[in-house]
């Protein structure tokens, strides 16, 4: 059997369990010990243990790896299980496999919040903030537009999310012709690409609620979005209520991409390239596509971050490097597995 080493007697097998937890921790723990200045692993684990333990703070390497590369690599766990998460729930719940994050136009809300920030000079946090009010504010738009009275129509929705997206992507284009060339508009540019420059835990302990809150939603109720990938038919004769479910679901992905995309700018092909992987690995059934989607998109996003930050003098944007490694990547998937992604 094909996935007989994840699944099996419809549970995921110890070793997949296993593999799901060690991807990405050892990830991060590689990771910690590459850049600019490299360290080797014995050194990290002794840096990790001696801050955990004893607190200490007066070493080159603790500050390096505490202060530097830790926020960093918890933001792109946070972010990439985030991401890659809500990109299962579009997917399935549009029964599209080429659905994002941002279908519903919740990027594009949160890229004009955040150019608005930048206008008007506020600090990172409080640019984290104004995004992730206009990404929120530019989904329930989409919601009110898509609106009916005896259900929720999914393509009056995503046709919704194409209108509003097209919107705030004028507006967002507008407020940069507007902006200082010398000064707002390089700012600008650069936080559309996605960074993790800005990482700490301040701005963690503040952006990952929403984030975590949102996968533990979907996780908890992922069984449903088998239902909700049925046909319409189909899903009614489950006997749960099918627009109050939708909603639920489109309000956690949307909280999380919301919340991701306010920390770090844009990053895409996380949430499109990654849940593809994980079907290929366990099946469709999003019992264990989730889990096995959250562990990888983890992992992925965390080497993603330490190429950007370690392969150039210069720091190179997220959204450049996903791109660059996602294309090839999923082209090769889909011609290998293309039937695996109906």
């Amino acid at each position: 059997m094909k996935n007989s080493f994840w699944i099996r007697k419809n549970h995921f097998t110890p070793a997949a369990v296993i593999c799901m937890i060690l991807l990405p921790a050892a990830a991060a723990l590689i990771c910690m010990c590459m850049g600019r200045m490299s360290l080797p692993v014995p050194e990290v684990i002794r840096t990790l243990a001696g801050a955990l333990l004893h607190g200490e703070t007066d070493s080159q390497n603790y500050s390096i790896i505490m202060n530097l590369r830790l926020p960093r690599i918890l933001m792109a766990v946070i972010i990439g299980a985030g991401l890659t998460c809500a990109g299962d729930t579009f997917q399935a719940l549009f029964s599209n496999p080429l659905a994002t994050p941002d279908i519903l136009g919740v990027s594009s809300g949160t890229c004009v919040g955040a150019i608005l920030a930048i206008l008007t000079s506020r600090s990172i946090l409080e640019t984290q903030l104004i995004a992730l009010v206009f990404g929120l504010a530019s989904v329930w738009i989409t919601l009110w537009l898509a609106r009916s009275k005896e259900s929720q129509s999914v393509v009056f929705l995503v046709l919704a999310g194409v209108i509003i997206s097209s919107l705030f992507d004028a507006v967002g284009s507008l407020l940069k012709y507007t902006a200082d060339p010398m000064n707002e508009l390089p700012e600008i540019t650069y936080w559309l690409l996605g960074s993790f420059t800005s990482a700490s835990y301040k701005e963690i302990l503040i952006g990952s609620p929403l984030i975590l809150i949102g996968i533990l939603i979907i996780y908890l109720l992922r069984f449903r979005l088998n239902i909700l990938s049925l046909s319409e038919d189909e899903a009614k004769a489950s006997g749960i209520d099918l627009k109050k479910t939708r909603l639920i679901f489109i309000l956690a992905a949307t909280m999380i991409t919301a919340s991701c995309v306010s920390m770090c700018g844009q990053v895409g092909w996380v949430g499109l390239l990654i849940p593809h992987c994980a079907r290929m690995l366990t099946g469709s059934n999003n019992r264990f596509v989730i889990p096995a989607s959250i562990s990888l998109g983890s992992s992925f996003m965390i080497v993603i971050d330490t190429l950007s930050r370690s392969i150039s003098v210069i720091e190179l944007p997220l959204s450049v490097l996903t791109a660059i490694l996602g294309a090839p990547i999923f082209i090769s998937l889909l011609k290998k597995n293309g039937r695996n992604l109906r």
